[in-house]
């Protein structure tokens, strides 16, 4: 198709990676093949010497990959990205493809469990050092820094508290000491259509596709946005080599269908939850709402100026014990109990004996993960009826 780089985002996220095959398909067809067969020897010699274009085995690369991959690279404004078969391939393999032993990181204190387990558990058993700091105090990180560190890592709206971080402000401080460390940004929360990173000076994004990318509830995927050769790098090194999280050609029709509607959905999850935000704001069994659209919000200020919504995401705090937040929640009749999100059901859950079950009291406490903290994935229902129903159970705290 003609250059689409001008194009408005809606255009790109249809057309941005577009091929027309022999038949004429509108939709990229699901190339479930292992293996690309070759004219000649020499013509697979020279693909494998980066010689000349074409695939060769789908853990490298495969036409249902690349399509979606080149979607998320214009919405990203990326010069480039990778497929994964999860969230936690993209961050993985982008780790692994940025540092070895002897190097450091500096990571949020906040951070998605599975991420805190392999910032905490997994990177210091292989010589890495990770140092988790309050980013919100840029003071924490610059201490930090050292010649050593190679990479600074944190998501923003952050999981689950949605404590906002500024982009702007980190990447100017971490380059301006040293150009070359990586700053990766876990964009899953807000999805490209809400925040670009990359267009506040970070240097990689990655996505759990799982979520608002695919919004449908029906796909475990990732993706890593960046540099070129870097991305390279992550195809070659950290998928081919070092995790083999490799998305399957399915995954990748599922993702490409979902993020045609990728601006329509995102505006309806906003509209929702800042619906539900408000009601909850109001509640005498609510002590505290944090939603970047609520005015006095903490991140509210620096949420305004690199969001362009305030997203379906948010997490409050009950006036309750554990015992009585979970019996709340129990007694929900039209949201889901789930962890993930930016599903089309609208999805609660408890942090503390949930998705962030791996963190130890301490870091629970740090991270300002109480008992009482519940994270609500606001969906796509009519909002009266997803207030109706948390209501219900709320005046019961009362």
């Amino acid at each position: 198709m003609h250059d689409l780089k001008n194009k408005g985002f809606a255009t790109r996220q249809i057309h941005a990676g577009s091929h027309r095959d022999a038949t004429g398909a509108l939709c990229t067809p699901i190339y479930a093949t292992s293996t690309f067969a070759f004219d000649s020897v020499e013509q697979g010699g020279a693909r494998f010497a980066g010689q000349a274009d074409g695939y060769i085995y789908s853990r490298l690369g495969n036409p249902s990959l690349t399509q979606v991959e080149e979607k998320i690279a214009s919405l990203e404004c990326a010069e480039d990205a990778v497929a994964t078969a999860s969230g936690m391939g993209a961050i993985s393999a982008t780790l692994w493809s940025s540092v070895e032993a002897g190097d450091e990181i500096i990571a949020s204190d906040t951070l998605y469990g599975c991420t805190y387990a392999l910032m905490t558990g997994g990177l210091p058993k292989f010589g890495v050092k990770v140092t988790l700091v309050d980013m919100t105090n840029l003071e924490n990180i610059s201490k930090n820094l050292t010649e050593k560190t190679k990479v600074v890592y944190f998501e923003t709206p952050c999981n689950p508290t949605l404590k906002i971080l500024d982009i702007v402000a980190i990447c100017n401080m971490v380059h301006d000491y040293n150009p070359e460390i990586r700053v990766v940004v876990d964009n899953t929360f807000n999805s490209p259509y809400v925040q670009r990173p990359l267009t506040l000076g970070a240097d990689v994004v990655v996505h759990s596709a799982t979520k608002y990318i695919n919004g449908h509830g029906d796909v475990i995927a990732g993706f890593v946005a960046g540099k070129k050769d870097f991305i390279t790098k992550v195809r070659m090194f950290g998928i081919k080599d070092m995790t083999g999280a490799v998305m399957s050609p399915f995954s990748a029709f599922l993702l490409a269908r979902g993020l045609k509607t990728l601006n329509i959905r995102m505006e309806r999850h906003s509209s929702n939850a800042m619906k539900v935000a408000r009601f909850l704001h109001d509640h005498p069994a609510v002590a505290k709402v944090s939603y970047p659209g609520l005015e006095d919000f903490e991140g509210y200020e620096i949420a305004k100026k690199q969001m362009d919504l305030f997203g379906g995401m948010m997490s409050f705090e009950l006036k309750a014990d554990r015992d009585a937040v979970a019996a709340a929640i129990n007694k929900l009749q039209l949201i889901t109990i789930a962890v993930s999100l930016g599903d089309a059901e609208t999805l609660i859950e408890h942090p503390a004996s949930m998705t962030h079950s791996t963190f130890s009291a301490e870091d629970l406490a740090a991270a300002d993960i109480s008992e009482g903290l519940v994270r609500l994935s606001v969906g796509l229902e009519d909002p009266d009826d997803i207030i109706a129903d948390l209501k219900a159970v709320l005046d019961t705290l009362v």
